[in-house]
């Protein structure tokens, strides 16, 4: 552990990260399968945390997306096997959930900066590893992984070119780094005008990401960016 829990942390806006992942069954993805039931994209919608680490969610189907856009796509780069190595970056309990639930890996490792969501997912999951502290700083001892999931790219407080330097140098070949928001920008717009502190930047746009991509051992592999739904995806060609 090393970082300190302040009145800031992020851990105090359980709204910003209830959502799990927009999409889900991550291991059901085949190049010969393209179909969007595989796929599942769904929102689910979280009442505020108790005082317990249980949360019943309320799923719903985001409607502001045409699916139809989405079936022809090969989302095979999100495969996992038993032998990858998971890191997942200021993730949500539910978001979490939906990991562990449809991913075989060999390690699962979950960084926060609060210790009360690392310690509501290690209460669930006895095997995920947990570390509390900043991503560009996650020890090299758990690397190299094979999938990085930033889920909450706008809640940490570093620039674009960091993120990808730090992840360069704990990421193996041919890993995936995998960005996306719960509802895209139009939950990113709700999210940072009530909490202009904790969501300290924006999602980036494609021409962004090359740019710093470009620069670092990356390249783009896929980019969907609607008002309700936001992944990028990259691949680490080192």
């Amino acid at each position: 552990m090393n970082s300190i829990v302040s009145t800031s942390s992020l851990s105090c806006l359980p709204s910003l990260y209830d959502n799990p992942t927009p999409y889900k069954h991550l291991s059901n993805f085949s190049s010969t399968n393209h179909q969007l039931s595989s796929f599942s994209i769904k929102s689910t919608f979280s009442s505020p945390k108790s005082t317990t680490c249980a949360a019943t969610p309320i799923e719903g189907t985001v409607s502001v997306i045409n699916f139809e856009d989405f079936v022809e796509k090969d989302w095979s780069f999100l495969d996992a096997d038993d032998d990858s190595k998971v890191l997942i970056s200021t993730g949500s309990e539910g978001f979490v959930d939906q990991v562990v639930e449809t991913c075989s890996c060999k390690q699962l490792l979950v960084v926060h900066d609060s210790l009360f969501v690392l310690a509501c997912i290690k209460e669930k999951y006895d095997k995920v590893k947990c570390w509390q502290g900043e991503l560009i700083f996650v020890p090299e001892k758990w690397a190299p992984f094979d999938v990085v999931f930033l889920y909450f790219l706008p809640g940490l407080p570093f620039e674009l070119n960091q993120v990808f330097d730090a992840l360069s140098k704990v990421c193996s070949p041919g890993a995936r780094i995998v960005i996306s928001h719960p509802k895209g920008r139009e939950m990113l717009e709700q999210q940072k005008a009530e909490n202009p502190d904790v969501v300290v930047s924006d999602l980036p746009d494609k021409s962004t990401l090359e740019s710093v991509a470009s620069h670092q051992p990356f390249t783009m592999v896929d980019f969907v960016d609607h008002q309700g739904f936001y992944l990028a995806v990259l691949e680490h060609t080192k």
